[in-house]
């Protein structure tokens, strides 16, 4: 079963593939109006989820003294295939496994030696645990580039909806993130509510701030960089949107 993921999540994880080293939890928060430590909250979450499953450098090997970098396609019989990758992992210059849901050509592996004859002793050792490798290849280069549906032009309305779900009878379960200077931040439930910033038919179902999901009670006060989590019984409205976007 797959995990729901937010625009806030989504965000994160672009950046991450974008440039893990370089960004930081204060540039992402920046960008989606929430707190530093709901980023770093939410990248623990991810990674708790087996979501994030590391970071990882990209090496360019011919550079580094001229090392080979080579492509395996091997294949394996379907029940055989988790146990043999797991064995082919362990064979010195192996860095790299990919399997495949079909039948032939179902495990890649790429390998780096110093030279061919290490090369030939890969592939040798990939035989020997059974593996039938159908093809190999010199590799010139690789490039990865972050999934495009978790940036930034993706989002549903700027910065302000994080998340969106509609629900049968025209309800809808949407997070907002406060803005600062807006005219619900600094303001309890209770006083939202009697100047009528929030829909009587709207509930207020949690209020994430920093590492914290908070119970929302009519005198939690709500502050910028919050994501707050709205049940609207009819449907979002723009007068309630406007009461967490900054005019």
């Amino acid at each position: 079963m797959s995990d729901r993921l937010d625009e806030v999540d989504k965000r994160i994880l672009y950046h991450l593939m974008r440039d893990a080293r370089n960004i930081s939890a204060a540039k992402i928060a920046d960008e989606v109006s929430v707190s530093p430590g709901t980023i770093r909250n939410r990248i623990s979450q991810l990674e708790e989820a087996g979501i994030l499953r590391g970071y990882h450098a990209m090496i360019d090997y011919p550079r580094a003294d001229g090392r080979l970098t080579n492509l395996y396609l091997c294949t394996s019989p379907v029940p055989d295939r988790d146990r043999l990758s797991k064995q082919a992992a362990e064979i010195p210059g192996v860095v790299g496994i990919r399997q495949l849901m079909k039948g032939q050509r179902n495990i890649h592996i790429t390998a780096v030696g110093d030279d061919m004859r290490e090369l030939n002793r890969i592939a040798n050792d990939l035989s020997m645990l059974g593996l039938e490798i159908e093809e190999e290849n010199l590799l010139q280069g690789e490039q990865r580039f972050p999934y495009h549906k978790f940036g930034p032009d993706d989002t549903q309305d700027g910065h302000t909806i994080a998340d969106f779900m509609e629900l049968s009878g025209g309800a809808e379960v949407v997070e907002l993130t406060v803005d600062s200077g807006t005219d619900i931040a600094g303001l309890t439930l209770s006083e939202a509510n009697k100047m009528g910033l929030l829909q009587s038919e709207d509930l207020v179902v949690s209020v994430e701030r920093d590492d914290e999901i908070l119970t929302p009670r009519g005198d939690t006060t709500i502050q910028p960089d919050d994501l707050v989590t709205l049940f609207c019984q009819n449907g979002l409205n723009e007068t309630t949107v406007g009461s967490f976007t900054a005019r």
